[in-house]
């Protein structure tokens, strides 16, 4: 526990706990919060202490915490104690295992939380849910769970986020099943781990080449040896397409300048 004061504060009016509340997070992300959604009022959720007692380094920590701030779930913030008679400001951390939009979070600062109405909306239930519960649809042998959906929504997410398509998750999921199929979710689990993509190669980044004695960028396969054909004497290429006015001063204009600083160079 902190010290009284500080420490876990619960946001007021939230949905009742259930086995899917963060599916639609990363696992990691999902496992800290459901942790951190189990600690009573005022336990310490710093960094520090959370490494204490979850298998993630600070770094890492950190970085989820941030995670859950975006995804409503966490805010941080500073408090004034009204009845204390002390200008003192307090660091204040509050959670809510419902996530919350940027709006309910600002009318929350102000005291002025909107009630939720009786009859309150199902959570929305993410891509990676929805497809894994129509399985049993057209493969009645996958037939999942909403336990199991909730648990493997997470790997199907990660699927996704390596740019695979619905098609491809089907797929890898239905084809060549064995008969009978002893655990849908085991096998679910198990094809998601095993056959799950590589991560999309970064693209290299834009270059231009500049010629080694006048400056001016061009392609590369342009600047043999470094070179531009203009500092080597070769004639210019007849263009494709029509050069502008604009274009034709410009060139003129770099060329002078080039010429210009070759003249002003020591001879040695």
């Amino acid at each position: 526990m902190a010290n009284p004061g500080y420490g876990k504060l619960n946001a007021p009016d939230q949905l009742p706990r259930t086995q899917h509340d963060f599916a639609h997070l990363p696992p990691r992300e999902a496992a800290i919060a459901a942790y951190i959604d189990r600690l009573p009022g005022g336990a310490d959720i710093s960094v520090k202490t959370l490494a204490k007692h979850l298998p993630y380094g600070q770094c890492a920590l950190r970085t989820a915490l941030n995670n859950l701030h975006r995804a409503g779930h966490l805010r941080r913030g500073r408090e004034h104690l009204a009845d204390s008679g002390s200008p003192r400001w307090i660091t204040r951390t509050w959670f809510s295992r419902t996530a919350r939009d940027d709006d309910w979070w600002a009318a929350f600062t102000r005291g002025d939380v909107p009630q939720e109405p009786s009859e309150r909306r199902r959570p929305t239930r993410s891509r990676a849910y929805i497809l894994l519960a129509a399985l049993g649809r057209t493969t009645p042998a996958l037939s999942l769970s909403h336990a199991d959906c909730a648990e493997l929504a997470p790997l199907v997410a990660d699927w996704f986020a390596r740019g695979a398509t619905d098609e491809a998750v089907l797929h890898a999921l239905t084809a060549g099943l064995p008969v009978p199929v002893h655990s849908p979710a085991a096998l679910v689990r198990r094809r998601l781990t095993s056959k799950r993509p590589p991560e999309p190669a970064p693209r290299p980044p834009l270059r231009v080449l500049e010629c080694a004695k006048c400056g001016i960028p061009g392609r590369p396969e342009a600047l043999p040896g470094g070179i531009c054909g203009a500092c080597r004497g070769e004639a210019a290429s007849r263009p494709t397409a029509p050069l502008t006015s604009a274009a034709v001063h410009a060139h003129a204009a770099a060329t002078r300048a080039a010429m210009l600083d070759r003249s002003e160079r020591p001879r040695v």
